[in-house]
């Protein structure tokens, strides 16, 4: 069995409270680097990709070159998805460290939380990160990702405040209007610098409605590992409601190889989600 990317929570603490994401219900926790190169170690044979998040913010790990370099002593690429919020924590150097291969970053967080840094102070380093990566010719894509867009276009304020900071960076013409027109959900700034739009999206939950069957990409292109080493079988179970396994018990050999694992993967494919947080998933009908 071959993943595209396996997530793991390096920690699950992010720093921020945004309105869109669901509370933590578990403690703060940050993985050790003995028990992440164990997983590490494991997960070579089954992908190529490692994201090194599910709730948490890899970017207030104060180490998180630690983490890197134990990816890339295994020949494994990062993807990063970051609020933004504490590029300060680290040198460009870490931020454009040869085992990154994708750096997305939320913008939309800045809005959706009480802070009194200026909307300058939060966007310029991010723009600096942008300017370095083209300077040094890094092959690094940095995605700016507002993931805010409604029917009512109730963050149109703030997105224009993102794109004059952005038209003005970058020279390009970005607008409202253009997001409306376009029929992609990215639109190319720079070599490999990419803005990516979309809907808010509701996250899986018990208490959510029944929404049905339906194929889903979990366990298929994905599974993702909690900080606390619980297995799950998608990045949006941050709570660890589907239980798999966990690694510091049992190796992901043998968790791909359970019931629970194998019946959700067969239903999957016939177009049925036999888990109850499954049928309670919107999510899943993006691939329907």
């Amino acid at each position: 069995m071959k993943f595209n990317r396996v997530y793991i929570e390096i920690t699950n603490i992010c720093g921020l409270r945004c309105s869109f994401c669901p509370p933590k219900i578990f403690p703060s926790l940050t993985m050790d680097l003995i028990f992440f190169e164990s997983i590490i170690e494991q997960l070579k044979n089954y992908t190529k990709e490692i994201a090194l998040h599910v709730v948490g913010d890899p970017l207030t790990v104060n180490n998180l070159e630690d983490y890197l370099d134990i990816l890339e002593k295994y020949q494994l690429k990062a993807l990063l998805t970051t609020s933004g919020y504490f590029f300060k924590k680290h040198t460009l150097k870490t931020l454009l460290h040869p085992a990154i291969k994708q750096i997305n970053i939320s913008l939309n967080s800045f809005n959706k939380n009480d802070t009194t840094l200026s909307f300058e102070s939060y966007i310029n380093p991010i723009l600096n990160l942008c300017e370095e990566k083209l300077r040094q010719k890094k092959e690094i894509f940095i995605n700016l990702r507002l993931w805010n867009l409604d029917e009512v276009m109730s963050e149109e304020s703030f997105n224009n405040q993102v794109f004059f900071a952005l038209n003005n960076k970058f020279k390009s013409d970005l607008s409202t209007q253009l997001l409306k027109d376009t029929l992609s959900k990215s639109i190319r700034l720079e070599n490999k610098i990419l803005l990516h739009f979309d809907n808010y999206f509701e996250w899986p939950s018990l208490k959510n409605k029944v929404y049905g069957e339906g194929k889903c990409q979990a366990l298929k292109s994905h599974i993702a590992i909690l900080s606390n080493g619980t297995v799950v079988p998608c990045c949006l179970d941050c709570d660890g409601v589907i239980r798999l396994g966990n690694l510091h018990q049992t190796s992901l050999l043998k968790i791909i190889k359970e019931k629970r694992f194998v019946n959700m993967l067969e239903g999957f494919k016939e177009g049925k989600a036999v888990e109850e947080l499954c049928q309670k998933c919107s999510y899943k009908e993006r691939f329907n």
